[in-house]
């Protein structure tokens, strides 16, 4: 009975020292607060940094995008259109901010993780970095394959009513048009980190994804037809195409870290 109470005893001393030790080392909710702000304004300073050298070199960047446009597109050598007073301004700033936020994606993501990580498991910390640099290359595959694909939904939509009307793009339509497009490719090609991010909580399995394998092909391809605004028979092919094969992948990927 006295080593009973004896072990009994060390056990809360143990554990009293583990929350002493804890409270001494953890951090307050207003710290935590204090902590979030200054990652977020971390990140906007990325932002704008990025948004201006992207303003700065506005020109390249506009050709670059305006790429995929037919000159048979507008009556004005080969020019979008602003309809408004200061929409070409407004054009070039929102679109330096779009270039200015994916070009700031990998300080977003280090500020992301450096938050969450003292609340993290080390078996989870070990998950963070790969998962950054992997949610980074598969963003970029994506715009990259997505800008390759624009083409096509601009041509057929441009030469759908050629013949009885003039097209005249506006620089607003048209770039929200190609944010949208190239925002869809990116989120898309960011599937596997999701699923495999699912699977490492638990809440899916390699089993569960092989299962479902049918559902969720004819469900990506389904899906594929409304993310590519074009009516063009290439888009949707090449994005059910890219969803399918990430699928496959990220099944393949949950079985090689289980092991």
């Amino acid at each position: 009975m006295t080593t009973r109470n004896m072990d009994q005893q060390d056990a809360m001393a143990a554990l009293d020292y583990d929350l002493e030790e804890e409270e001494g080392e953890g951090m307050t909710l207003i710290e935590h607060l204090e902590e979030l702000r200054q990652r977020i304004f971390k990140s906007l300073i990325a932002i704008v940094i990025g948004a201006v050298v992207a303003f700065i070199f506005r020109v390249p960047i506009f050709k670059v995008l305006e790429y995929p446009l037919p000159k048979t597109a507008d009556a004005f050598g080969g020019k979008l259109i602003a309809t408004g007073l200061a929409e070409g301004f407004t054009v070039y700033l929102l679109v330096s901010l779009a270039v200015g936020i994916v070009a700031a994606l990998p300080v977003i993501l280090y500020q992301t993780w450096a938050f969450i990580a003292p609340g993290l498991y080390e078996h989870e910390k070990k998950y963070a970095v790969p998962f950054i640099f992997i949610g980074i290359i598969l963003f970029a595959i994506g715009i990259t394959i997505g800008y390759i694909v624009l083409r096509f939904p601009v041509q057929w939509l441009i030469a759908f009513a050629s013949d009885s009307f003039t097209e005249l793009v506006t620089a607003s339509s048209y770039f929200t048009f190609v944010a949208f497009f190239e925002l869809a490719f990116g989120v898309v090609f960011e599937l596997p980190l999701v699923l495999t991010f699912l699977a490492q909580i638990g809440l899916v399995t390699s089993k569960t994804l092989t299962k479902k394998r049918p559902v969720a092909h004819v469900g990506m391809w389904v899906a594929a037809t409304f993310l590519t605004p074009g009516a063009d028979i290439y888009s949707p092919i090449i994005l059910g195409v890219s969803m399918s094969c990430l699928y496959e992948l990220t099944i393949l990927f949950i079985k090689a870290i289980k092991k």
